[in-house]
């Protein structure tokens, strides 16, 4: 629970900060644009006037009066509401690649948690009847959870560099945490008091905040999805596989 309640925190807190600076950078870039839209029209109106404006006809009437006639054009001008309609288009986009920035962040977070706290259970096992299935559901694991990040990912449209930070922390945190685990394999003591406490709280944590990211984030967002929600075979094939998949993961607690 603690765990959960920590993610709502996290998740909320970023969401709210990148947000407020997403949106002082984009007001600050709205009106540099429109001002500078402003004084483009105006320079276009005024080349439009001295093309156009400066033609004189000279008309001599029976006294001998000149009468000079001016013809001028009057421009109007749409550039600054089409870029402020253009801003303001790229805002959605914008706003749903920054939320989905943090959500694959604060995943990243809980699955190194949880790929530590395995690792090091894996490598200070010594015992090859527990090594086997934890490498089984350890596999698991990793290959759904990395489906998960990966989209989550692609989603949030990471430059390069992101990407590849975030790809070697998740492939690097589990061989980590198993390398700890063999370290601290000739002095640690799986059944000690202290070592399932620990254990414990940490597998908590871990499981509150995957739970919390799969429900809210990841599953919340799909099944609501307007698409899904038009579609009643979709609806129920999503609902089928969510209910599947939960009871095959669940059937790897016994071995894990």
């Amino acid at each position: 629970m603690v765990g959960a309640i920590g993610t709502l925190v996290v998740d909320t807190v970023a969401t709210g900060y990148f947000t407020r600076v997403h949106f002082k950078n984009s007001a600050g870039a709205g009106a540099e644009a429109v001002s500078g839209a402003a004084v483009g029209d105006e320079e276009k109106q005024q080349a439009a006037v001295a093309s156009a404006a400066p033609h004189v006809d000279h008309d001599h009437d029976h006294d001998g009066h000149v009468h000079m006639h001016t013809h001028a054009t009057h421009g109007h001008a749409h550039g600054s509401s089409a870029i402020v309609a253009a801003v303001g288009g790229a805002e959605g986009d914008k706003e749903h690649a920054l939320r989905h920035r943090v959500i694959a962040q604060v995943l990243e977070l809980g699955i190194v948690v949880h790929s530590v706290i395995i690792g090091i259970s894996l490598g200070a096992s010594e015992d090859p009847s527990t090594i086997k299935p934890l490498v089984v559901a350890l596999s698991f694991h990793q290959m759904f959870e990395g489906m998960g990040l990966g989209g989550c990912i692609v989603q949030a449209k990471f430059k390069l560099r992101s990407i590849v930070t975030m790809v070697l922390f998740f492939c690097l945190t589990t061989p980590v945490g198993i390398l700890v685990g063999i370290g601290i394999s000739s002095v640690y003591n799986e059944d000690s008091p202290k070592a399932l406490i620990v254990e414990g709280i940490l597998n908590s944590v871990a499981a509150g905040i995957l739970i919390y990211m799969a429900l809210v984030d990841l599953l919340a967002e799909d099944f609501m999805n307007p698409k899904v929600q038009s579609r009643g075979k979709l609806q129920l094939g999503i609902n089928v596989s969510m209910l599947v998949g939960a009871g095959l993961m669940s059937m790897l607690a016994k071995w894990a």
